[in-house]
C-alpha cells in the first residue's frame, strides 16, 4: 500500500539539512511566489518563467537551492537502498558512468560508489550556495561575472541525481507511491533549464 507524501518525504529521511531563504529578503518573497505558482496547478512551462520585472539571476538562485532542497529529499528516500553493495559505482545504467574529480581530494576522475559520490556531490553543492561571493544574501550585493556558469555546473550535477534514482531505484520509488511526485518535480526541473539554457543537450540524453 501506498505511503502518503508526508511519510515518505519526511525530515528523518533529507540527506541533509535545508539551505532556507531569510525572510523579509527578496530572494525570500521569490520562492513563496514560485511555491505559490508550483501548487496552483498552472502548467510547469509557465511556472518557470521569469516573472515579469525580476531579476534573472535572482531567480535562477531561487531556483538553484530549491532543486538542491528537494533533490536531496528525494535521494535520501532511497538512500537506504543505494549501497556499496547495490550501486557499488555512481552510473545511470550501462551506458553512463559518472567518475568524481574535485581538483583537491580527487585530482582525477574517479570511479566511486554512488552513496559516496552522492554525498561528495552534495557537500560541493552545499559549500558553493552557502558561500556569500557566490549566493550573495545581503541587499545591494551582486551575483558574481560567472554565477550563470556555476549554476549550469550544479544544475548539471544534479541531473545526475536524478538518472541514478530513475535507472536504479525506481522500484523502490514505486513501491513508497512517490514515483508521481518524483516525475512532477523532474518535470518542473527539467522545464526551468530548457527555459533558460542551463544544460547542454547532449548532457540529458540519458533520461
Amino acid at each position: 500500500m501506498a505511503l502518503c507524501l508526508g511519510q515518505v518525504f519526511s525530515k528523518a529521511r533529507t540527506f541533509r539539512p535545508k539551505r532556507r531563504f531569510e525572510p523579509g529578503t527578496q530572494r525570500f518573497e521569490l520562492y513563496k511566489k514560485a511555491q505559490a505558482s508550483l501548487k496552483s496547478g498552472l502548467d510547469l512551462r509557465k511556472v518557470v518563467q521569469l516573472p515579469e520585472g525580476e531579476n534573472l539571476n535572482d531567480w535562477i538562485a531561487v531556483h538553484v537551492v530549491d532543486f538542491f532542497n528537494r533533490i536531496n529529499l528525494i535521494y535520501g528516500t532511497v538512500s537506504e537502498y543505494c549501497t556499496e553493495r547495490t550501486c557499488p559505482i555512481m552510473s545511470g545504467g550501462l551506458r553512463y558512468e559518472y567518475r568524481w574529480q574535485d581538483g583537491e581530494d580527487y585530482k582525477k576522475p574517479t570511479k566511486l560508489p554512488a552513496l559516496k559520490y552522492m554525498t561528495l556531490l552534495m557537500d560541493w553543492i552545499e559549500s558553493l550556495i552557502n558561500d556569500e561571493d557566490i549566493f550573495p544574501t545581503r541587499v545591494g550585493v551582486p551575483f558574481p561575472k560567472n554565477f550563470q556558469q556555476v549554476c549550469k555546473k550544479i544544475l548539471s550535477r544534479l541531473f545526475r541525481v536524478f538518472v541514478h534514482v530513475y535507472i536504479h531505484h525506481f522500484d523502490s520509488i514505486c513501491s513508497m507511491g512517490a514515483e508521481a511526485h518524483i516525475n512532477t518535480c523532474y518535470k518542473h526541473y527539467y522545464y526551468f533549464i530548457t527555459e533558460f539554457h542551463l544544460i547542454d543537450n547532449s548532457e540529458l540524453e540519458p533520461l
